[in-house]
């Protein structure tokens, strides 16, 4: 389009411009997944139905029930502070149970929950997995060796009834009974095979754990051994022990290699012996003395005294008398530099 001054104004860029704006602010910076149900904590009220108690129908506990909704009617005010407030938050990876007149009546999911405050009490019960390192313990094996174990388990809630009113304290039995397991198992099994099998220990421990903990509401997830610690004179014979393998394994190497040496030296040898190899390192011989300045003068040995006669060791008879020998002929074979 044309403007009043008669210059086109281009509009397209701009809305372009304006375009990609949007759709930068409009992408996430992070990409984030969403929750799933199945991730989510599953909902423990619907499995559990209200407890109804005929006992609680009399006209003292109508009573209570009737002053408690009163007092819970005034308390729900945020501006009245001499009543309590009826609604009690459950956070997310817990579940409330609500107790009227000290029995269980109902269980709650996370969220605001209405209680009567004179009748009813809220108990939070944890239900996320749960980290529980187990002190250190002192254990016999099958050999009579001492040695120190520190532990962990990993567990979670999944009765929450049973955990809050069938036991009194769910980590501490955890503790106390995985402390006994632990004995009992290293006790059936040797030094070697604990230091070895240590996930195969860990398992068996976990698996007699997990099936006294079922009847406390409680699965085991993992039990796991963190360290295993000896004594000092332990240690030193351990070490020893091992320095002294690698010793012995560092022998059979250098005896292996020695023995691969002699083969390989023994090869050479036959090589070296051949009339070939005698040929050519007299050859080599030649071209360095070639190589070096001023005049010299080279003896040659004769046909029977070459370097075939000087390996096999053929020294014939000439006309004028006996040969010198592969000895002397070497020496005549000296480079004789002009003075």
């Amino acid at each position: 389009m044309s403007g009043t001054n008669g210059k086109a104004t281009l509009n397209a860029p701009a809305s372009y411009s304006g375009a990609q704006s949007s759709i930068r602010s409009e992408a996430p910076l992070v990409d984030v997944q969403p929750p799933r149900v199945e991730d989510l904590q599953p909902s423990y009220a619907k499995l559990v139905p209200a407890v109804e108690d005929k006992r609680e129908n009399n006209w003292y506990g109508s009573m209570i029930n009737g002053l408690g909704v009163i007092i819970g009617s005034f308390g729900a005010i945020p501006c009245c502070i001499c009543c309590p407030n009826p609604y009690k938050p459950v956070s997310q990876g817990n579940v409330g149970l609500v107790t009227k007149f000290g029995r269980f009546s109902r269980a709650e999911d996370p969220g605001l929950v209405r209680i009567n405050p004179l009748s009813e009490k809220l108990i939070m019960v944890d239900v996320k997995i749960q980290i529980c390192e187990v002190p250190q313990q002192v254990c016999m094996t099958k050999d009579n060796v001492t040695v120190h174990l520190t532990s962990v388990i990993y567990y979670h809630i999944i009765a929450p009834h049973k955990a809050a009113f069938g036991i009194s304290n769910v980590r501490q039995a955890l503790i106390e009974r995985t402390q006994t397991t632990l004995r009992h198992v290293i006790g059936a099994r040797v030094l070697q095979d604990v230091i070895e099998r240590r996930e195969e220990v860990a398992q068996s421990i976990g698996e007699i754990i997990e099936e006294v903990a079922a009847g406390w509401g409680v699965r085991v997830e993992s039990m796991l051994i963190k360290d295993i610690i000896f004594s000092r004179e332990l240690q030193d014979s351990l070490s020893m022990a091992a320095q002294s393998k690698r010793i012995g394994e560092s022998k059979i190497i250098a005896a292996r290699a020695e023995v691969e040496s002699a083969k390989l030296m023994r090869q050479a040898a036959d090589i070296l012996s051949s009339n070939a190899a005698m040929q050519i390192r007299y050859l080599e011989a030649m071209q360095q003395i070639a190589k070096t300045s001023g005049s010299k003068v080279i003896f040659l040995p004769g046909a029977n005294n070459g370097p075939a006669a000087l390996k096999s060791g053929d020294y014939s008879q000439d006309e004028a008398g006996p040969s010198e020998g592969p000895l002397s002929e070497a020496y005549k074979a000296q480079i004789l530099e002009n003075m």
